[in-house]
């Protein structure tokens, strides 16, 4: 991570769940990742995956991050994708404007629960 970036930002709603100061209902939690269940779930099981570290979106976790910590991050959405969906899920990284992000914290969606259907959005 460069060092003018911290581990935290202040103003961030994920790092402020991640510090305890706003309540979630966490699936996993571990040093270096959370799971959360999505308030504005679009599927009938919705989670959340993101990184502890503060980290803007996917481009900038693959720029700083080791291949290692890249490698749990995406064995975490696998996983808890095989957790919640039985009989298949899908995982989604929003980024930028146009990709839909909303919060400038890496996070993936991981939804199942139901048939899925295609193109997204």
């Amino acid at each position: 991570m460069n060092r003018k970036e911290s581990a935290v930002d202040p103003g961030c709603i994920f790092c402020k769940i991640i510090a305890g100061e706003i309540p979630a209902q966490f699936v996993h939690r571990d040093d270096d990742i959370a799971v959360i269940v999505d308030v504005n779930a679009q599927a009938p099981k919705h989670v959340l995956i993101m990184p502890i570290k503060h980290v803007a979106n996917l481009p900038a976790f693959v720029q700083r991050e080791s291949p290692e910590a890249l490698a749990k991050f995406l064995s975490a959405c696998g996983n808890v994708g095989a957790e919640q969906g039985h009989n298949g899920f899908r995982v989604v990284f929003n980024t930028g404007i146009d990709g839909g992000q909303t919060v400038d914290h890496l996070h993936a969606h991981v939804l199942a629960g139901r048939h899925l259907t295609w193109p997204p959005g």
